[in-house]
């Protein structure tokens, strides 16, 4: 059974830093896109970065320079490093697994990011 978990959300100030994780389980990483994904109450859940197989990036325009999303083929993780971040990053951020053979999506069940001060 596939399983992704969200870990590092929480609490910042504006102009902070915060670091996700999602460790996973029962898939095969290395043929996963991987990518982080957020939502809002009343929203669509929205691509906020993706990482493939051979490394290649891919972010949403509010968030680039700013994030930066990277996968560790050995422990099957993949992270999103957040700097400088601002309240409208505030949102449920998920994980997503998309393995491309199968076209198949398996999704963590979120972790709480709230940028105030």
């Amino acid at each position: 059974q596939e399983q992704l978990v969200e870990s590092g959300g929480g609490l910042v100030q504006p102009g902070g830093s915060l670091r996700l994780s999602c460790a996973t389980s029962g898939i095969i990483f290395a043929y996963n896109i991987m990518g982080w994904y957020r939502q809002t109450p009343g929203n669509e859940r929205e691509l906020v970065a993706r990482v493939n197989a051979g490394g290649g990036t891919n972010y949403a325009d509010s968030v680039k320079g700013r994030f930066t999303i990277s996968r560790d083929n050995a422990k099957s993780s993949v992270y999103l490093q957040m700097n400088n971040l601002k309240p409208e990053d505030t949102a449920v951020y998920y994980c997503n697994a998309h393995d491309v053979r199968n076209r198949l999506d398996s999704w963590g069940q979120g972790t709480q990011v709230t940028v105030s001060s």
